[in-house]
């Protein structure tokens, strides 16, 4: 098993999925999340910028998706990011992680990949 994140060479699902929140989050409305980089998508949510377009990609991430990637706010990341799980991360499945990674070309992460549950670093 690797001690070592798969995420930080994917990025997949930051460059697959439009990632939208309750705009509660914003830093305006006291929350982390930097207003300025999100868009108004309803009444009551934002989503990253970048991410509401196709194919989606948000203006967050730096790097090349599958070869090595960071959040450039990943402090200040909001909670669907935050809530995100790869596939095995915590012992179960990910469809959606799955999904992400198939649309870039990317094999399915492997069980067992995780020993224990990591965090990207800052």
């Amino acid at each position: 098993m690797s001690d070592t994140n798969p995420c930080l060479s994917c990025g997949a699902c930051c460059a697959f999925f439009r990632v939208s929140f309750y705009w509660g989050e914003c830093q305006s409305a006291g929350g982390v999340v930097p207003d300025e980089r999100v868009e108004q998508v309803g009444p009551q949510h934002v989503a990253m910028l970048g991410t509401t377009s196709k194919p989606a990609r948000c203006e967050s991430l730096a790097g090349e998706v599958g070869c090595g990637v960071s959040c450039t706010m990943y402090e200040n990341r909001s909670s669907t990011c935050r809530e995100f799980e790869a596939s095995w991360e915590y012992g179960e499945h990910s469809d959606p992680c799955d999904r992400a990674r198939a649309a870039h070309g990317l094999a399915p992460l492997e069980q067992g990949w995780a020993q224990q549950p990591l965090a990207m670093p800052a």
